[in-house]
């Protein structure tokens, strides 16, 4: 059977789904970092939003805004990793997820950097939660690449979904209640760290 345009978004949220699953099913104190973005629904919707809303941005926000997330998630990364005081993570990486679902839903078109500074301070908390959590025996360079890499992942399963989204008929509009939907989950995690 061949793949359409139009079962390509489809095929990457039942991906993710797959992907989730056996995240949960295999996760071990020595699992490596790839696996912890999935490990929750505060990092799994941040991440494929923040990818999804650079492609409503469109242009250069397509590579710039996710960048500017995982470069930054680098740098809380190593903060967690050292255990440097950083206050509100939770609040702020569950504020983060109703933050970009209101983007999507309401499609917010901000300025490149703007939008690029906006996901750098949601990645400076999300690496932080990241690095602190690793577990003790893991190799922080196998753990950090791993989870560096799975949120770059998350970012393009996000980004080519929102795009193939919006080529579809009345995709915008699907993509909108998605980001509604997502920033609602967003209002429950925030609800269950205050």
């Amino acid at each position: 059977m061949k793949m359409t345009k139009k079962m390509l978004p489809h095929a990457l949220a039942a991906a993710t789904f797959f992907m989730i699953h056996n995240a949960y099913a295999h996760t071990t104190a020595n699992s490596s970092g790839w696996l912890h973005p999935l490990s929750g629904m505060d990092h799994l919707l941040a991440m494929i939003s923040v990818g999804a809303w650079s492609s409503q941005i469109g242009g250069r926000a397509i590579w710039i805004v996710p960048s500017a997330f995982v470069c930054f998630m680098f740098l809380g990364g190593l903060a967690g990793f050292e255990h440097i005081e950083l206050p509100a993570t939770e609040i702020a990486v569950a504020f983060s997820v109703v933050l970009l679902g209101l983007a999507i839903s309401m499609k917010q078109i901000l300025p490149i950097y703007l939008a690029a500074a906006a996901t750098a301070l949601f990645g400076i908390f999300h690496g932080y939660a990241h690095g602190y959590e690793m577990p003790l025996m893991q190799n922080k360079l196998t753990y950090t690449a791993g989870f560096l890499a799975t949120t770059a992942m998350l970012h393009v399963v996000g980004a080519v979904g929102a795009h193939y989204m919006m080529k579809s008929r009345n995709g915008d509009k699907v993509l909108r209640v998605l980001g509604g939907i997502s920033a609602i989950c967003g209002v429950y995690l925030v609800s269950t760290v205050i």
